[in-house]
């Protein structure tokens, strides 16, 4: 009763922990846009909480800045990337989906505390760019197909982005973006090994050894087994109808027991 419990519990709590998954880019979404409503509700502006490069004050902005926008127009854009993305990193990688996010979050505001260059940051469009690299890199690397299809459909869809990480626009972060995009690039590199991995469609020799065949098995040629002086084995032509039960046909030999059936006949007829 004990084991069965347990075994419910854990069900239950994997089935929690796929839809918090799934639910993860829908909440984080739905955080911003709480946080710009806030902010229009009670018309005020909590800009001084972006991050600011080598400041003191501006440190807050690594956890704060990507949760907050300039305007509605701002977070619009970076909604339905979120969501997509966001979809894609939790449901085709799962094992490492959240701590991806979380350093692609963290890193990229790092960066930008460090290097980018004096002015207020803010937005979630540095952790796009990463979603967005990550997902094309992490799949060409593992030659996965279906993540690799993954990959196709970022470039199709978000391939533009690669005009962001160029100072073009001086009221556009692009040191977020930049640093985004070398986040999830690097972290592609470095989390290669888990996760998804590439399928294999060959078995090796060893394989097929450890299956049970032995080394020296030839389908061609019968092998039969222990020699019993009761019966004889006639070779006929041989149908490998499966190679792993090779066909052996096996019959009773009566001849050396009906001769002496016979010569026991004569001895008594004699008498």
């Amino acid at each position: 009763m004990a084991s069965l419990l347990i075994r419910i519990y854990d069900v239950k709590k994997n089935n929690h922990t796929v839809l918090l998954r799934e639910l993860f880019p829908f909440t984080f979404v739905v955080l911003l846009w709480i946080i710009q409503l806030v902010q229009a509700f009670l018309q005020t502006s909590w800009a001084d909480y972006s991050l600011y490069p080598r400041s003191v004050h501006g440190l807050i902005g690594i956890f704060t800045a990507p949760l907050l926008h300039a305007n509605f127009g701002h977070l619009t854009g970076n909604t339905i990337p979120l969501l997509f993305l966001g979809y894609l990193l939790f449901n085709s990688y799962r094992e490492i989906a959240g701590k991806i996010f979380l350093m692609i979050y963290f890193l990229t505001g790092i960066l930008d505390w460090f290097l980018a260059r004096s002015a207020f940051h803010l937005g979630a469009s540095g952790v796009v760019y990463g979603l967005a690299t990550f997902l094309f890199f992490s799949g060409l690397i593992r030659k996965n197909p279906p993540l690799m299809v993954i990959s196709l459909l970022v470039v199709f869809l978000y391939g533009s982005l690669v005009w962001g990480v160029f100072p073009i626009d001086p009221q556009v972060s692009w040191e977020s973006h930049l640093y985004g995009a070398l986040t999830g690039a690097i972290l592609s590199v470095v989390y290669r090994r888990e996760g998804p991995q590439p399928k294999k469609y060959f078995e090796d020799e060893k394989e097929e050894e450890e299956n049970g065949l032995p080394e020296n098995f030839n389908p061609g040629v019968q092998h039969h087994g222990t020699h019993n002086p009761q019966m004889t084995q006639e070779a006929e032509p041989f149908i490998p109808a499966d190679p792993l039960f090779p066909r052996v046909i096996i019959r009773y030999d009566y001849t050396e027991k009906k001769k002496g059936e016979g010569n026991e006949k004569k001895e008594e007829d004699e008498k």
